[in-house]
């Protein structure tokens, strides 16, 4: 076989949420920050082909990420990732996270030491702490301390085609999100009503981002909002997410970035002080353990530091090649499957 290119990735999902990690064979990523390799890998040609290689078919699918792992630039880290999804490469995810500590604990690339490792992530939102409980050449959980998180504004009015007049709430939480109560779009956040949740949650990205113009202040390489997340409470305190994206599929865990700027918005409400923790579930019922460890600020505003806990877990190795003959080699989607944002790609 004469491959033209291969990479080698560990195939791990964090509560259902496929996050596949590259260990071998990434090409080196221009850029002296993690945000400015991001930065390249959104605008540059040659990135968006090594982006459109992983994350297409034939050799990738509408669901799941892939995280390149990279040379650390901190020098408290042990390794950073840039995540790697069909619309563009992201600064930050939980579950990926979740994904990247148990490959690198699990396939022996950082040394695993029991009953608990800790692993310094450095991602282009800034450094994450992984704190993971280790047992039997196992690594069982992970607790993430996420970057800062805060709210850009409460209660945005957003009209719609659809439902009218609808209220969100735009904060980061490594990323941006539009965090929307599902009750005002007449759904409740389960399986059945996931392709309902995926139509509603496109629809609403395109308008918010074609009147609202977010940008990290000081991060300029995060910008616009990436996710909408539905949110609701259950009886118990519960709380029930489903985080949309693009071309429209439903995140399968609760959502370590989104519940981090949920996080956010509990903080500046009153409804959430450091030491409190919950349960966030997601729409396959898959539970993280959110908790509000520091608040702290960003460019002047109010910021919390949260943690997120959950479970990794390896399924399988993979390596991804490149025929030279092959004629797709920047990958193709189809409405049938991906779709119709699909005709976008």
């Amino acid at each position: 076989m004469r491959w033209k290119r291969t990479i080698q990735l560990l195939d791990v999902h964090a509560e259902g949420e496929i996050g596949r990690v590259a260990i071998g064979g990434v090409p080196k990523i221009p850029g002296d920050t993690i945000a400015a390799q991001l930065h390249w890998l959104n605008t540059d040609p040659k990135g968006g082909e090594l982006r459109r290689f992983l994350c297409l078919e034939p050799r990738g699918a509408p669901i799941g990420s892939v995280n390149l792992l990279l040379p650390a630039r901190h020098p408290e880290a042990d390794a950073a990732f840039i995540i790697l999804q069909p619309d563009q490469a992201h600064a930050s995810s939980g579950s990926n996270s979740i994904c990247v500590t148990t490959a690198l604990l699990e396939s022996g690339i950082v040394e695993m030491k029991e009953p608990e490792t800790i692993v310094t992530l450095e991602t282009a939102a800034g450094l994450v702490k992984a704190t993971a409980t280790c047992r039997d050449g196992r690594c069982e959980k992970v607790k993430l301390t996420m970057v800062p998180s805060f709210v850009h504004e409460l209660d945005v009015g957003i009209d719609t085609p659809h439902w009218g007049r609808i209220k969100a709430d735009i904060c980061y939480g490594g990323i941006f999100y539009a965090l929307v109560d599902v009750g005002q779009i007449g759904l409740t956040i389960e399986k059945a009503n996931a392709a309902g949740l995926v139509q509603a949650g496109m629809i609403l990205k395109e308008l918010i981002n074609r009147d609202i113009k977010v940008v990290h202040p000081e991060i300029p390489a995060i910008s616009g909002v990436a996710y909408v997340m539905f949110r609701d409470t259950e009886a118990d305190g519960t709380v029930r997410t489903c985080t949309t994206m693009w071309p429209g599929r439903a995140d399968r865990s609760p959502c370590g970035t989104g519940n981090s700027a949920n996080l956010a918005t509990l903080y500046a409400r009153g409804k959430a002080k450091v030491g409190d923790t919950f349960t966030s579930k997601s729409i396959i019922g898959s539970e993280f353990e959110v908790g509000l460890q520091a608040v702290t600020e960003v460019a002047g505003r109010p910021a919390v530091i949260p943690t997120i806990t959950g479970r990794g877990f390896t399924f399988g190795l993979t390596q991804v090649a490149l025929d030279p003959f092959d004629p797709h080699p920047n990958g193709f989607a189809l409405t049938d499957v991906w779709g119709p944002s699909a005709g976008e790609i």
